[in-house]
């Protein structure tokens, strides 16, 4: 992958915006294992990792008078010793742990910040589950990787057999730490901010010809391309001030994580039914999970608010690291009770939210939001982001089984930050199997066993269909 020295303007609001806690971007990924991974390769394996993915080696500093965005620098003081770290099966009794026991244990982990001295990542081994087995439970910040990036960068720690892969070569030479001080990083952020804005000026010309022409050639076309696309920002950048929800009304900074699995052919077979794909499924079986939830507290909702994180990685940037997604908000029925139709009608709006004219704004939407005060910004995203009910986000995993450090992967969760909404629910495919992590907030969602009965019951009614 391809590593930039400074974070993107949409990355830098994402690192900025942690002034409210409460709109943290941390991801956590759990990986239950057969047994636990041998720790000398574990240690040599993360070594050989963070040296070819920069990032892991990599804090941010930021910009003297954020003149520009932050820049990654090798951290001179990486120890992965203060990364990694060994448990034992936090179950008592002498019983052996579950999954849930290892979830109950990656909470707390997931709810506290980053040391921002520090690399953005930890990853814990909880050694001790039924049968020897064992899990890994990885975090690390947004601003690093979307989910799609991230997979890309875990295959870096993965091996396709028990036996670790002796065609490794020599250990990669470790990133260089910079020492620039205060008049280094002042000058280095003045020429990024010149040759960017040197690169908009010689573009400008060429972009207001392309606009006079349209003008010239259909004047009537071109207006009404500009209210399209002005109406379409104005959808992007809405306030919501409060949940849709009457019941899911409260936030905290509290995580509660669950999970569930699927078959992986049946949500694909039972998404055909509706000439769709399997996000398509997935959605929908959101969507009557919180049906059931909300009519087991009597309460009866029409419509909720969605965020969804769009994929827009092209074929210039789909190697590079850092985020490239687009994060939808719309509004979603839970009145529908035919599922097939259920399927249709959140096929056609993601379709719309991909077609939203205000797509091609972001980076200019991002450049100039990014240097309001930081005050400003955050507050901003407030209002944007804590009026959501939930989020869902679909990650493509890897069809193949893999190993870590001689022990095989059984299964892999990924739980997607809160962001302000009361529950996030990210699919993860894995072999042949639909792994879904959810992540609610305690304040929102008081009892987290009913929510994932609701959830499984279903997508049991979705998996009916193939």
């Amino acid at each position: 992958m391809r590593f930039e020295r400074r974070m993107s303007d949409a990355d830098a609001l994402m690192w900025r915006n942690e002034k409210d806690p409460m709109l943290r971007s941390t991801i956590v990924a759990v990986a239950v294992l057969d047994q636990a991974p041998d720790r000398a390769l574990l240690l040599d394996r993360l070594d050989r990792t963070s040296r070819l993915v920069p990032r892991l080696r990599q804090r941010v500093v930021h910009s003297p008078m954020s003149m520009a965005p932050p820049r990654w620098e090798a951290d001179p003081n990486f120890d992965l010793s203060s990364h990694l770290r060994w448990f034992g099966a936090p179950a008592g009794d002498g019983q052996a742990a579950t999954l849930d026991d290892v979830l109950r244990s990656a909470e707390p982990v997931a709810m506290q910040g980053f040391d921002r001295a520090r690399p953005l990542w930890e990853m814990l081994v909880i050694e001790g589950l039924a049968d020897g087995g064992a899990a890994i439970v990885l975090k690390l910040h947004h601003s690093i990787s979307d989910g799609v990036g991230f997979v890309q960068i875990a295959m870096n720690l993965f091996d396709v057999g028990r036996t670790p892969s002796t065609a490794l070569g020599p250990m990669p030479d470790a990133p260089q730490a910079e020492a620039l001080g205060i008049a280094g990083r002042m000058v280095d952020a003045f020429d990024h901010e010149s040759r960017r804005w040197l690169g908009i000026a010689r573009r400008l010309p060429a972009t207001l010809g392309q606009a006079g022409r349209a003008v010239i050639d259909d004047p009537t076309g071109a207006r009404q391309q500009v209210l399209a696309t002005a109406a379409s920002a104005a959808r992007m950048l809405a306030t919501a001030s409060r949940p849709a929800s009457p019941i899911m009304q409260g936030r905290s900074l509290r995580m509660r994580f669950a999970a569930v699995s699927v078959p992986l052919d049946e949500m694909k077979a039972a998404a055909r039914r509706a000439d769709g794909r399997l996000n398509d499924a997935f959605v929908a079986g959101v969507l009557g999970g919180l049906r059931r939830y909300h009519d087991s507290h009597d309460c009866e909702v029409a419509a909720l608010r969605m965020t969804m994180p769009i994929n827009i990685r092209s074929a210039d940037n789909a190697d590079l690291a850092g985020n490239a997604f687009a994060p939808a908000r719309f509004v979603v029925p839970l009145d529908i009770d035919d599922v097939i139709e259920r399927m249709r009608v959140v096929r056609a709006l993601v379709q719309q939210q991909r077609a939203e004219p205000a797509m091609v704004l972001l980076d200019p939407m991002a450049l100039v939001v990014q240097r309001l005060p930081t005050s400003v910004s955050t507050a901003f995203f407030q209002s944007m982001l804590k009026g959501q009910d939930f989020v869902t986000s679909n990650v493509p995993g890897v069809p193949l089984p893999l190993f870590v450090a001689g022990a095989a992967i059984e299964a892999q969760y990924a739980f997607g930050p809160l962001s302000g909404a009361g529950a996030n629910l990210t699919l993860l495919s894995y072999q042949d199997q639909v792994h879904i992590g959810i992540n609610s907030d305690p304040a929102a969602i008081p009892d987290a066993d009913l929510f994932t009965s609701c959830l499984r019951d279903s997508l049991d009614e979705i998996r009916k269909l193939a």
